[in-house]
């Protein structure tokens, strides 16, 4: 297995202080470990600029061309200075002898001077031991251990074996912590613990009963505050902890000394139940939010690794997870979970799912020579119907309260291009010319980067009928392409307006004259604008949003950010005093993007 990491411009910058600019041809980290248990790293460095830059700094470039010394690796160029130090020393000690044999002290003395300047110069002696250094380990692990080692993360693994049983002997405990044997058991209430800031050591010692309930009672309130916002199904609950003397017929392990016990307190129900006998789910939730408490007080940066979270959740409790994820995990540490649920998929966030496939279950000639394995897939069109389950209940999740669907899906990207269409329809229709027919159920996505998700979704469902009219521009292109060249809709049913534009790239905005737009432009933003915008202000670009755009760069509105869904909302709005200035040449567009779709229904 092998992990990759991006490496920051700092950390760049120092590698290559010392070792010369482009010395990595890639900026990044790749730690491997296999099942030996053993961690390597590399690098994609470029060990020629490494050389040249070290013997430029020792003032040795123009000395090796001289004397023709070549080298590839660094290790051949240590060797080469080896070799030169050592012809060095014996021309030296040659030198030295022929000088002291000379008669005259004047030319003694001079001979002996130009033997000097025949030794190794000091910044090849460092250069020398610099390098038999860097070789001892590779330049690779020799970046590693003195830039980077700091910088990585650590990974952290919770599985269901963490799983807190609610209560524990305080004696016991502080034992097998001395003696480093923690239960899996432990470490989340241990968590707890910490979370809920007891000193084990003060409550077996505490002398007076008042100050020992007082502590109890304040560590539950702020535990319920701090653990119980995070679980949605029922806001009756408090946690409170009691600290007893053992008695003989206590739990095993628990029947000397001194016992804490975890407990949940109903208010409704006017019932306390010990911690471990709630849910299997409820019980794994406290665990996790425990146990995780006390790691991230390790400090550094983590990778969380869940495998299967919440699978004893309901979906509702899924969702709090989630939202535990997102707001106390995600903007200090990395989450990377599985999961075959609906619920944990986050239908905001699609661009995160990744699609893990056992290859090898398609193969029906089980002695074929290249049997594929697991493979992983960041486009959900290249995946199975089976794959697809999670985010199909996910998404079905996410329609079923924010939209509308029906037997004919015209996936748009946003509601700026519902309005236009439903204001542009009737338009024509009042005119006796074809509108957007009313079979038609017009469905935004939110974006042009939710556009493949929702139809791969929507598409592989049966008995719908799904096509788009979507924006396009060159970058897109590729994954608009796939809609059909996966087979997932008929490459009929995937529109561009760049269709019915006779252009490269259009977004629903160039649909109208460019001037006509800029009028909705300039009407609806007159407050802000700094001066209403003219098609010559404009820089030449395919789409007028994006010429719009850079624009705006230059120019930005006061106290405002350019929306292109108020334009839509204007438009809308007063289309009564707009429809007699759209040109023949936009109405013709609209009705030919309208008989094209209502010939697919």
């Amino acid at each position: 297995m092998d992990a990759r990491f991006a490496l920051d411009a700092t950390e760049v910058a120092s590698i290559e202080a010392e070792f010369g600019a482009g010395v990595l041809s890639l900026p990044t980290l790749c730690l491997m470990k296999g099942y030996d248990n053993v961690l390597a790293s590399w690098l994609w460095v470029k060990e020629e600029i490494a050389g040249q830059f070290l013997l430029s700094k020792a003032g040795l470039s123009e000395v090796f061309e001289k004397e023709n010394i070549t080298w590839k690796t660094l290790k051949e160029l240590h060797a080469a200075l080896v070799k030169r130090s050592q012809n060095q020393a014996q021309a030296f000690t040659a030198a030295q002898t022929a000088a002291n044999a000379l008669p005259d002290a004047d030319a003694k003395a001079k001979a002996l001077d130009d033997a000097q300047l025949l030794q190794e110069t000091a910044a090849a002696k460092t250069l020398r031991e610099h390098l038999a250094s860097v070789n001892n380990t590779g330049i690779t692990k020799y970046i590693y251990d003195k830039y980077l080692v700091g910088s990585v993360p650590k990974f952290l693994y919770f599985d269901e074996y963490y799983q807190m049983e609610g209560q524990l002997n305080i004696e016991q405990l502080k034992q097998r912590q001395a003696s480093n044997t923690l239960y899996d058991s432990d470490r989340p209430m241990i968590g707890l613990i910490d979370l809920a800031r007891l000193n084990l050591d003060q409550l077996i010692s505490t002398n007076r009963t008042e100050a020992l309930l007082n502590k109890l009672e304040g560590t539950s309130n702020h535990l319920t505050k701090q653990v119980l916002k995070y679980w949605s199904q029922n806001r009756h609950l408090s946690v409170r902890f009691d600290v007893r003397p053992a008695k003989p017929n206590d739990p095993p392990g628990m029947q000397q000394g001194t016992n804490l016990w975890g407990l949940v307190y109903d208010s409704v129900h006017s019932a306390t139940t010990r911690l471990g006998t709630r849910s299997k789910g409820f019980v794994w939730f406290f665990s996790f939010l425990a146990w995780f408490s006390q790691q991230r007080k390790t400090g550094g940066k983590i990778i969380l690794l869940l495998d299967e979270p919440g699978l004893a959740l309901h979906g509702t409790a899924q969702g709090d997870l989630l939202r535990y994820i997102e707001k106390e995990l995600k903007p200090h540490h990395q989450v990377v979970y599985t999961t075959h649920s609906p619920f944990m998929v986050d239908s905001k966030h699609f661009d995160r799912v990744r699609v893990v496939e056992d290859k090898s279950t398609e193969i029906e000639d089980i002695h074929e020579e290249e049997i594929p394995g697991t493979k992983v897939y960041t486009d959900v069109l290249e995946v199975s119907e089976g794959s697809l389950f999670p985010l199909q209940g996910a998404l079905g999740d996410t329609l079923s309260q924010t939209l509308f669907v029906g037997p004919n899906i015209l996936i748009v990207e946003g509601v700026s291009d519902l309005l236009f269409l439903q204001t542009v329809s009737p338009l024509l229709e009042s005119l006796g010319r074809e509108g957007l027919s009313l079979a038609w159920t017009i469905t935004p996505v939110g974006g042009s980067d939710k556009v493949p998700t929702f139809a791969a979704l929507l598409g592989s469902q049966q008995d719908l009928n799904v096509a788009t009219l979507i924006d396009i521009q060159q970058k897109d292109k590729q994954s608009i392409d796939n809609l059909y060249k996966k087979k997932l809709l008929q490459q009929k049913n995937v529109l561009t307006f760049a269709d019915f534009i006779g252009k490269k790239e259009a977004d629903i905005e160039d649909m109208f004259e460019a001037d006509f737009y800029l009028k909705l432009v300039n009407a609806e933003y007159k407050a802000t604008l700094q001066k209403p915008i003219t098609l010559s202000d404009l820089p030449k670009r395919e789409r007028v949003l994006a010429s719009l755009d850079s624009y705006l760069q230059t120019s930005p509105l006061k106290d405002a950010a350019f929306n292109h869904y108020r334009p839509s909302r204007y438009f809308a709005e007063h289309i009564g005093t707009l429809a007699t200035k759209l040109s023949p040449e936009t109405l013709d567009r609209f009705e030919a993007a309208f008989k094209r779709l209502n010939a697919l229904l």
